[in-house]
């Protein structure tokens, strides 16, 4: 989903579960930003193994497995890589149409 950037991410995590039917997702992988009892409720609803890093702000901690956990880097060097093209992460296109485009023309540059 293409958001303004001054957008959260959560909510767009919210919504792409929503979408989602029991059975399609086996594993939710999330950082503490996405630590909320809604999502973490939605997953459980998926019938998904939910790990996400609790929130320091959370007082009462949620587990979560680390072994499991470790495995968002690779979410993350994607992100990382995608950057290296700087007219995506700046997106200098006002319209997200354009945005939308120019990433859908761009996708050689990520594989």
């Amino acid at each position: 989903m293409l958001t303004p950037g001054q957008k959260g991410d959560a909510p767009q995590g919210e919504e792409l579960l929503d979408r989602m039917e029991e059975g399609q997702v086996g594993v939710i992988v999330a950082d503490a930003a996405y630590d909320s009892d809604s999502i973490r409720t939605q997953g459980k609803q998926l019938k998904a193994k939910v790990c996400i890093k609790p929130n320091p702000t959370r007082k009462t901690k949620k587990r979560y497995d680390k072994e499991t956990y470790k495995h968002r880097n690779q979410i993350e060097r994607f992100f990382g890589r995608i950057k290296w093209c700087r007219r995506v992460a700046t997106r200098y296109e006002k319209k997200a149409a354009n945005y939308a485009s120019f990433i859908c023309s761009q996708h050689s540059l990520l594989t």
